[in-house]
């Protein structure tokens, strides 16, 4: 039995739902009669939340310390703490009203970090006031700090929602994924605008009232050494400014170097081997196939259980006839695991053990993931070849031509040529004189075939409230038998019996078991799976490959699909969306500051992040996959929020520079930016801590989580760099160039 549920339920109620109807048909079954669930997707779902639930705990914990670690104010800090669930609850709110379920992709990339960002910075602005004693006035203080930082904090998480917009645009099954991640985030961060805005002052100008503190010894430490190191930045700049622009030079090149895939692979703790046989193959032999490859299956000790599904009926997301077969392979937890250590080297192990059953053909994936790739493409592979034209019999040439193409890369597993020929046939040739001759038609013939071949209700059987068909048909034995369909007899209208191959050529041969169609023509299938390499690199290979060694006859063309097509599709529209959003960032940031030279200056935070992340994805063996890319896009927010924040600062100090002593431009950037030291690095820290344990988690679920996670983290690292050293000798270099112009 299969269930499928409508689109847009919920699996895990489903499930439940099944469960409990399942309970009362049980009741009603024979003792006999038993009905064993053999896939659950329950499970899969309740192993990637207890992943989400314990990387979120673990973040939030980790973001908690910091705010006490830097701000060494327990009440401070647990007002910034205290934002995290108010913001969640408002996300959850807005989730409910859209219709978005939690789940792996909702929650997965949430970070706590980025969530008190804003409070962040609106409390250390009120514990650098309490320290300084600006203001006799306790709510002149709150005022002034709340002030002083509340408009680069609004521009900050407008510009964090901005970079999300292109995830919006996604479509496909990479929209699906990834759109309630956005939603869910942009909830979050604009939920704690509001309270970073409001909550926040207010709850702290109550419960802040230990006075004018002291900040800690090893914060007045650290300021003092970033200030002697700023300060002979500012003095000597050529160096750092040619070195940064080299690191993001190189940065820029290795990226075009490093290895592509559409997503990684999510570990579902089972396989699903797809089986192929010759579409001739009755049920039979398939059945004793199947058994036969489920022994060798069973014999490895990491194997739970083993069903094979033959065939799959038309009321499924995609019909198969008996010729292939599911084979899911329900694995035992991976601590249990002797013969393999990693999930790859368990299908290498499975492929090589299955080859020696003849005549069969497989190939590796997972369940959920087929089901994905049936419901987008149809193509249940990494990569799909589709040879489309109008002669099937060229398709399928040049589909094997191919084929052994693709077999010669390196990379490849599971090469294949969707099966398509091999179904026997018997063709029946009515010769029309011959109808003539006896004063038939061809629907009399016609007529005979249909009940000798197929069936023709003759009476019905009423047994209680059902009703059951009774239908003639010849025997079994007869209708396989070429020569017993020959002796059919057929009654003319003069009463003579005729043998259907008096007025009928009937031959026994082979044809299509199917015939697929791409674009109103027909086409054929090259598949194959990639193991040990970048599925973005080993297409590449296939297409020049294929360009160049099988030529293609005018009027037929070739599509390249499978997960390949969504990486395609997913990294087109980015490439799109993305300067779009950079655009938009700007044109946020020329209204934050009405300056251009600084909007650009805020701006180029981007690059610099850039080099982190990318520096993270070659230390950690990652291939940019469109979850990294999404850990670009939400890197460049958090990026660009701390430049902000320094930016605005200085500016601050600039307009407020007549109140004091005149200092030169060097010292005021000196001075600011020290002020802006503990700001910027607890936003960075708090943002890149949130997502350690999404970027060293192995649970199940991980795998989406890691590339992102690992992104963000290391592009925080350089972005952080770039805002306390790089960014204040440029702001320098405008100002010395803006004075004499001024002047």
């Amino acid at each position: 039995g299969m269930v499928l549920k409508l689109k847009g339920a919920d699996s895990r109620r489903v499930i439940e739902d099944v469960r409990a109807r399942m309970e009362e048909i049980t009741r009603a079954l024979p003792a006999s009669v038993k009905v064993v669930p053999f896939y659950d997707q329950t499970d899969l779902v309740a192993r990637t939340t207890t992943t989400i639930v314990r990387n979120l705990v673990e973040g939030g914990l980790l973001v908690i310390a910091v705010l006490f670690l830097f701000l060494r104010n327990a009440r401070a800090a647990l007002i910034v703490a205290s934002v995290i669930p108010i913001s969640m609850l408002m996300a959850f709110i807005g989730m409910a009203l859209f219709g978005y379920s939690a789940n792996l992709m909702s929650l997965g990339a949430l970070d706590f970090g980025l969530i008190v960002d804003a409070s962040v910075v609106m409390v250390e602005s009120f514990i650098r006031y309490m320290e300084d004693g600006r203001s006799t006035s306790r709510e002149g203080l709150f005022e002034r700090a709340a002030v002083e930082v509340g408009r680069p904090i609004l521009f900050g998480i407008a510009i964090i929602v901005a970079v999300y917009i292109p995830i919006f645009t996604l479509d496909g099954m990479e929209g699906r994924m990834f759109k309630p991640m956005a939603f869910t985030v942009v909830c979050a961060v604009l939920g704690s605008l509001f309270l970073a805005l409001t909550y926040v002052p207010a709850v702290s100008s109550w419960a802040l009232r230990e006075g004018h503190g002291e900040p800690a010894r090893w914060m007045v430490t650290l300021t003092a050494r970033y200030r002697r190191m700023l300060g002979s930045v500012l003095q000597a700049p050529k160096p750092v400014l040619a070195v940064s622009a080299l690191a993001v030079v190189g940065a820029v090149y290795s990226f075009t170097h490093i290895g592509t895939e559409f997503m990684p692979k999510l570990d579902e703790g089972s396989i699903l081997i797809t089986t192929r046989r010759m579409p001739s193959v009755d049920l039979a032999d398939a059945t004793r196939l199947s058994l036969a490859s489920e022994r060798i299956v069973r014999q490895f000790p990491e194997v739970a259980t083993v069903v094979t599904k033959e065939g799959r009926p038309d009321l499924a997301t995609e019909a198969m006839g008996l010729f292939e077969g599911d084979m899911y392979v329900i694995l035992k937890p991976r601590e249990e695991w002797t013969s393999a250590k990693t999930p790859e080297e368990l299908v290498t192990k499975l492929d090589s053990a299955l080859r020696v059953v003849p005549g069969l053909e497989v190939s590796f994936t997972q369940p959920l993931a087929m089901r994905l790739d049936e419901a987008e493409s149809g193509i249940k592979t990494d990569l799909g070849i589709k040879v489309v034209g109008p002669d099937l019999e060229q398709n399928e040439a040049l589909a094997e031509r191919i084929r052994r193409v693709v077999a010669t890369v390196p990379g490849n597993a599971d090469v294949a040529v969707e099966v398509a020929e091999g179904s026997g046939q018997i063709r029946m040739r009515i010769r029309r004189e011959a109808l003539a001759q006896y004063g038939l038609s061809v629907a009399d013939v016609r007529d005979a075939i249909d009940m000798a071949m197929g069936s023709q209700k003759a009476a019905e059987l009423i047994d209680g409230f059902r009703r059951v068909d009774i239908v003639v048909r010849m025997p079994e034995r007869y209708r396989n038998d070429v020569a017993a369909v020959g002796r059919l007899t057929i009654r003319a209208p003069g009463g003579e019996l005729l043998p259907l191959t008096a007025v009928a050529e009937v031959q026994s041969t082979t044809g299509p078991e199917l015939i697929g169609h791409e674009d109103a023509q027909r086409r054929s299938l090259v598949l194959s799976n990639v193991r040990g390499r970048d599925l973005g690199g080993f297409a590449q290979e296939v297409r020049a490959r294929v360009a160049r060694e099988v030529p293609l006859p005018p009027g037929v063309f070739l599509e390249w699909g499978g997960q390949y097509e969504n990486q395609q599709r997913a990294m087109s529209r980015l490439t799109l969306v993305v300067p779009a959003a950079l655009v938009l960032i700007f044109g946020l940031l020329f209204m934050s500051f009405r300056s251009v030279s600084q909007a650009v200056l805020v701006l180029s935070n981007v690059p610099f992040a850039l080099v982190g992340g990318i520096a993270m994805l070659w230390l950690r063996g990652l291939n940019l996959s469109l979850s990294a890319s999404i850990g670009f896009i939400a890197l460049f927010g958090i990026a660009v929020l701390n430049g902000v924040v320094m930016v605005e600062h200085l500016n601050h100090l600039r307009h407020h520079e007549g109140d004091g002593e005149p200092e030169s431009v060097d010292a005021r950037v000196e001075r600011g930016a020290a002020d802006r030291l503990r700001p910027v690095l607890m936003t960075a820290l708090v943002a890149s801590l949130g997502f350690i344990p999404m970027a060293l988690s192995t649970s199940p679920g991980s795998e989406v989580q890691r590339p992102l996670a690992s992104v963000v983290i290391g592009g925080l690292v350089t972005s952080t760099v770039l805002t306390l050293f790089v960014l204040p000798v440029l702001y320098a270099w405008l100002e010395s160039r803006r004075r004499p112009a001024s002047a």
